[in-house]
């Protein structure tokens, strides 16, 4: 049970503690959110792989918060000394074990067969997408290392076209769409030339407090206090399974939650705990 020393040592509802730092953040392209009535035509569509965002320097892997990513010799190998943006990726709807894997400082090999490194940009290829797609296509696959892989990319020009596509990943166990604008050239910062396209809303809070529960909760997590970026505060009650109520997400995490619109305050309306994030968001 979350008893009373485990919630202090945890820092129930403590305020303003910092996160971990780490080496200078990459530099990477983010994704807005795609809303309906947006213009489609000039951009490429492909799945929104659920795992662990990891850019390749031509040497090393690198969570975008610029934490060093320790992979097996042999998972890296064979890889180009091209810089790589992608997603490391164990399969669909197994986020957790793409995070454990990839968080561990002490590269699990088992694990590590079970992720890809679905890459879907060249960082440094000069020239816009749609001429960065050419040579992304050109650089892979590689025979010598099956796991690493071009992300498939196609067009769909209607909402109509999109929102199928949309239906069917999600169908298939899939997270969502992203939207790559062919004309654009790779920018390390927030961009409408980078779209996201899910069936819900979703957005990372920071965890500042936990709070203990009542009733059939008591002795275990009962909320956690979270602020978002912007400074907003909630509480954050639902979604947890039993096992993340007897050991929640730490102070200074970062988690992402699920809700449905927002209220005139700017507070999420029905949001719902997903995850806890691999990384700070961007």
């Amino acid at each position: 049970m979350l008893n009373r020393r485990k919630l202090l040592a945890l820092g129930v509802l403590a305020f303003g503690l910092g996160t971990p730092t780490f080496a200078a953040p990459r530099a990477v392209m983010l994704a807005e959110v795609y809303r309906h009535g947006m213009p489609l035509d000039g951009y490429w569509v492909s799945e929104k792989f659920d795992g662990v965002r990891g850019y390749w320097d031509g040497k090393q892997f690198w969570t975008r918060n610029g934490e060093p990513i320790t992979a097996p010799t042999w998972f890296t190998a064979a890889m180009p000394s091209t810089p790589m943006d992608g997603e490391l990726w164990a399969g669909r709807g197994k986020f957790n074990l793409a995070m454990s894997t990839v968080r561990s400082q002490t590269p699990n090999d088992a694990a590590w067969r079970e992720i890809h490194f679905m890459v879907f940009d060249l960082p440094m290829q000069p020239g816009d997408f749609n001429a960065r797609l050419v040579a992304l296509r050109r650089l892979l696959p590689l025979p010598a290392a099956p796991w690493v892989l071009p992300v498939a990319q196609q067009r769909a020009t209607t909402e109509a076209e999109l929102q199928a596509l949309l239906d069917k990943t999600i169908k298939l166990g899939g997270e969502g769409l992203m939207l790559h604008k062919g004309t654009s050239f790779y920018r390390g910062e927030r961009t409408t030339d980078l779209l996201k396209f899910k069936p819900f809303d979703d957005a990372d809070a920071r965890v500042i407090g936990i709070v203990p529960g009542k009733g059939k909760h008591t002795g275990r997590l009962g909320a956690l206090l979270v602020e978002t970026p912007d400074g907003h505060r909630f509480k954050l009650g639902g979604g947890f399974t039993d096992a993340q109520r007897e050991d929640p997400p730490a102070i200074g995490a970062w988690v992402t939650y699920r809700y449905n619109g927002t209220n005139p305050s700017g507070l999420p309306r029905f949001a719902r705990f997903m995850r806890v994030r691999a990384d700070a968001p961007g």
